[in-house]
């Protein structure tokens, strides 16, 4: 009863062809063995009923693992809804903070959460520290990404930043945006190596074989990169692309132009060259190591608030904006099931028997399998019969 329409491959099929062959730590191997095991009978299901031809319909469970290219699509949807109703009629901003590769390993090794938090602390604070100097109180949501286009690690933080924000006097915004970029770079380079050399000293990150001090001193030599953009279309563009990545990845199944069981072609962008689209082919192994090197620890938080839109003041600084804006607040959502969440947004109603396209699915049974497999159990287990 999913409301996404399936890709010829997937990152399923790849995983399971290869996935023995990689040495994989507790939180991939659990991640790998998650969508393996999406949609295959092999975390239970259930069977309905239709009220008028009488077919009987079975469907297998979802994973609903973050990190599944498969799950959440209705998920996706409903978070960006969910943030369109804190937008003020204001310009937005899309800012990136990127760290220099020396730097990198920092975030892959032991210790990559704290690493991980380092980096937000470092982003949000660049914001809000610069925007006090000014007496602005800024409203920032952002995402972690890990990845490039092409699926190496990339660490970076993608921003969408109220062009405005709170002052002593009032409201106070402008078309331009408030803060000036080389201020901003020099102090996000500042706080996130100081915050990374105090991990390293202490011993709560290791960089492999790398010396841990000569690539902070390298990074501290080096222009640091933060992109300022002003979206075409308007905030919701930002919010859009932000939901694709909040339940899954670094690649879509809709990516995957083609699998032969060895090598796996895929599309991705050059942004070098004009956001051109281009192939790009990997032997399956590769692909595996390089899509799986991005799974979160469990629990991390992906997605962050800070000033404006942070949780504990969120919902009364809005209100106060749109009051010193006289801007009307958006139309409350209508509460609605699931089901009529996906009618109205794919246009498809998972309680319509697909065989007559007339009668109701009546839900006769569900089954669980708890715990769920590990991943050397969905290996070795053989295919589970389609639902017929």
């Amino acid at each position: 009863m999913g409301c996404a329409k399936s890709a010829v491959f997937s990152v399923a099929d790849i995983l399971r062809d290869h996935v023995r062959t990689l040495f994989l730590d507790g939180d991939r191997a659990r991640a790998a063995a998650h969508i393996l095991a999406c949609r295959t009978g092999r975390l239970g299901g259930h069977c309905a009923l239709c009220d008028r031809c009488g077919e009987i319909h079975y469907g297998y469970h979802s994973c609903r693992d973050r990190h599944c290219p498969t799950c959440g699509h209705l998920d996706q949807a409903l978070w960006a809804e969910a943030q369109a109703q804190h937008l003020l009629p204001v310009a937005y901003f899309h800012l990136v903070f990127t760290v220099p590769a020396s730097l990198r390993p920092f975030f892959a090794g032991v210790g990559r959460e704290l690493a991980l938090k380092a980096l937000f602390a470092a982003v949000s604070e660049t914001l809000q520290d610069v925007a006090a100097r000014q007496g602005i109180t800024l409203g920032v949501l952002a995402v972690l990404h890990t990845w490039s286009q092409k699926l190496t690690f990339h660490p970076h933080i993608h921003c969408l930043v109220i062009g405005g924000g709170l002052t002593a006097s009032g409201f106070v915004h402008r078309r331009r945006f408030l803060l000036p970029r080389k201020a901003l770079q020099l102090v996000f380079r500042g706080k996130l190596l100081e915050k990374l050399q105090v991990l390293h000293r202490e011993g709560h990150v290791q960089v492999g074989r790398h010396s841990g001090y000569e690539l902070l001193r390298d990074a501290s030599r080096r222009s640091w990169n933060i992109d300022i953009r002003r979206p075409l279309h308007g905030p919701r563009q930002v919010i859009d692309y932000f939901a694709r990545y909040t339940r899954r990845i670094a690649i879509s199944n809709r990516r995957i132009q083609s699998y032969d069981g060895q090598n796996v072609v895929f599309r991705w962008r050059d942004r070098a060259h004009g956001n051109r689209q281009k192939l790009l082919r990997l032997d399956a192994q590769t692909f595996c190591r390089r899509f799986l090197q991005h799974v979160l620890p469990p629990g991390f938080v992906r997605i962050r608030r800070y000033g404006l839109l942070s949780n504990r003041l969120r919902e009364g600084a809005i209100q106060r904006c749109r009051e010193l804006l006289d801007a009307d607040p958006p139309p409350a959502p209508t509460p609605e099931s699931r089901a009529a969440a996906c009618l109205r947004i794919f246009g498809r109603d998972p309680g319509l028997c697909p065989t007559c396209k007339i009668g109701r699915l009546v839900m006769l049974d569900r089954w669980y399998v708890w715990p769920a497999p590990t991943l050397a159990q969905v290996v070795a287990a053989r295919p589970l019969p389609k639902p017929p």
